[in-house]
């Protein structure tokens, strides 16, 4: 179900913070906090938010090094079996299937340069991976939790 512009932007408000108030973001969207609760309410019950949960910076967990890896893997892999092969690496932050020539993109949080290494290699020697390649993030430019802005 598509979202109007106030659902919008409360999402928005709460992908900032979703421990705001509905009194603040009401503030923020000129409702009042009864209204916001309502169409929180309706949000969650539709399915367009699914949960709430709390971002935590992965050097504060140890994990100081990041890296994405493009998984090239054998003819007729599905996307099923490439999610149930990573599943079980708690390094791995994301992963997802792509178009070009990588069937899916990984992005792992590693302790160092070391540790990276050792997943790439386990994730290297997945029995449905044929080939792996690799960055290394230098500097982390812009993340965001919530798609587009908020209006």
């Amino acid at each position: 179900m598509p979202l109007n512009e106030l659902d919008e932007r409360i999402v928005h408000a709460l992908a900032e913070d979703a421990r705001r108030s509905f009194a603040d973001i009401g503030q923020l969207v000129g409702l009042s906090a009864p209204a916001v609760k309502r169409r929180v309410d309706r949000l969650r019950a539709t399915g367009a938010i699914t949960g709430f949960t709390v971002r935590v910076d992965p050097a504060a967990l140890g994990r100081q090094t990041e890296g994405f890896i493009e998984l090239y893997c054998r003819s007729n892999t599905s996307p099923e079996t490439i999610e149930r092969g990573l599943a079980r690496y708690p390094e791995i932050a994301s992963a997802s299937t792509v178009t070009g020539e990588a069937d899916a993109l990984v992005q792992v949080f590693a302790s160092d340069m070391r540790h990276f290494e050792r997943v790439l290699e386990r994730i290297a020697g997945e029995p449905f991976v044929e080939r792996t390649k690799s960055v290394l993030v230098l500097s982390p430019l812009l993340r965001r939790f919530s798609s587009g802005s908020p209006g």
